[in-house]
């Protein structure tokens, strides 16, 4: 950390203040936060990081704020975090508490992240002097850098008489090359390494090979990128795998892309340069069904790769047409094939209470499940988010409560066909039958609680097929 600081970047994802991510203890640096800082030091602005992922975030920006007295105080969110989409109510109050502490000393304070484009006038009435509107790296340099505010895209203020005012939009970066790697050093990388090791016994860290997602499923927010899609160029990303495996010396690394592997051209160049650089590390990474064909998955596991969460969402076509999401069935059973193939672990997004989704789509759902046999499955209810079309299909059912408190949360926020505490256990239920298979009488008690809540009109084609029970 320098002697001096001109802006202070942080965060909001406090690891212990969401249950659900304590318990799978697989915490990750701010990766956008760092390549925030990345761009500002290149420009020759002093940064520091105060990174509250571990320790009482309170206490440790009143400690920077105090010893460091930087001239701007920048709540800059990871955009490649799921937490920091989902715009968790638990982060933005602590969001707001930071901004209020820069207040009271006289500090500018501004934000970046999901939950502030989306709501840039909350934020400046809570105590920000501006609110970076989408990609974050240019709109920041100009800012710290001097430029004069009505002059900077991309840019939310407060006006001389508190009222917000809005610059033109930014443009999107398109040449990802240019950007300078993110700035790991100022983040303290043993204690992730710790936590990583004592609950799983390896370090798992981040990376990124692209930004955004041309696809256009309704429920999903894009605040930040839209549904624009630019990538690294294979090379240059084996290159920076190759500093990371050398510098950081993780076990494995989290290819955090919205959708990685988007092209079978570049995922080919990609392990070829891979193995060239000898810069191979295990990873897992997050994709598309459909993209999970014979030619890519091989040279995914040439690359080195373990494991691939796909967005299976449901086993119900009707229900996936309704969503947009642009992918059959039949596509999600050829993709856990051609990744059996090469021993990848396949594992599942799942989505329920999608509207419309009966008692017959939730069935076929658990259907695909019970014949794909997933690794591994994660679970979650419709989560209606600004901007989308979901969100306008269902915004005049939405109640006060519009955000999950933590990741846990799993609440129903709009009316769907069933309760909160039916979607809950039926994650619940789902979970244990793919995690421990053997567990058949806890099985068997987690799907009666299911078929209790669902109101006892078909429990046998909720249980029959399990082969646990």
């Amino acid at each position: 950390m320098p002697a001096a600081i001109d802006v202070l970047l942080t965060h909001s994802n406090h690891l212990y203040y969401d249950r659900k991510q304590v318990e799978k203890m697989q915490p990750y640096p701010p990766l956008e936060t760092l390549w925030a800082a990345a761009v500002l030091r290149e420009a020759g602005v002093r940064v520091g990081v105060c990174d509250v992922t571990f320790e009482s975030p309170e206490a440790r920006i009143e400690e920077y704020l105090e010893t460091y007295r930087p001239r701007m105080v920048v709540v800059c969110e990871d955009d490649f975090n799921f937490l920091s989409k989902m715009c968790l109510t638990r982060n933005r109050e602590l969001a707001f508490w930071i901004g209020n502490q820069a207040r009271s000393r006289g500090i500018p304070a501004a934000a970046h992240g999901s939950d502030s484009s989306d709501h840039a006038r909350e934020y400046l009435h809570a105590g920000f002097q501006y609110v970076l509107i989408g990609e974050a790296e240019d709109t920041l340099r100009e800012l710290a850098t001097g430029k004069p505010v009505p002059e900077i895209a991309g840019l939310a203020y407060r006006g001389e008489c508190g009222d917000p005012k809005y610059n033109p939009p930014r443009r999107l970066r398109t040449n990802l090359d240019a950007l300078p790697l993110p700035a790991r050093d100022l983040v303290d990388l043993e204690p992730y390494r710790d936590a990583w090791r004592s609950a799983h016994g390896y370090f798992s860290l981040n990376m990124v090979s692209s930004r955004g997602c041309p696809h256009r499923c309704n429920w999903c927010a894009k605040p930040i990128w839209g549904d624009n899609y630019h990538v690294r160029s294979a090379q240059l990303f084996a290159e920076e795998l190759l500093c990371v495996k050398r510098r950081c010396r993780p076990d494995h690394i989290w290819f955090a892309d919205d959708i990685f592997a988007l092209s079978g051209q570049w995922t080919l160049q990609f392990a070829d340069a891979v193995a060239s650089l000898g810069a191979r590390i295990p990873f897992k990474m997050q994709s598309r069904c459909d993209l999970m064909t014979r030619p890519t998955v091989g040279a995914l596991a040439k690359a080195g790769c373990q494991e691939v969460w796909m967005g299976a969402e449901s086993g119900s076509q009707k229900i996936l047409d309704a969503m947009e999401k642009g992918i059959r069935v039949e596509s999600i059973s050829h993709a856990r094939q051609n990744l059996g193939r090469h021993g990848i672990r396949a594992c599942f997004f799942l989505q329920f209470g999608y509207p419309g989704e009966t008692w017959e789509d939730i069935q076929a759902t658990i259907r695909m499940v019970r014949e794909n046999k997933p690794d591994d499955i994660g679970v979650s209810v419709s989560y209606p988010l600004p901007g989308t079309r979901f969100h306008q299909m269902v915004s005049a059912q939405i109640g006060p409560k519009a955000n999950w408190t933590e990741s846990g949360d799993l609440a129903m926020m709009f009316r769907g066909t069933y309760s909160s505490e039916f979607y809950r256990a039926l994650a619940a239920a789902l979970h244990l039958e793919v995690r421990q298979p053997d567990a058949a009488e806890a099985i068997r008690e987690a799907w009666d609680c299911v078929y209790e809540l669902e109101g006892g009109v078909a429990r046998p084609a909720a249980v029959a097929s399990c082969g646990s029970c």
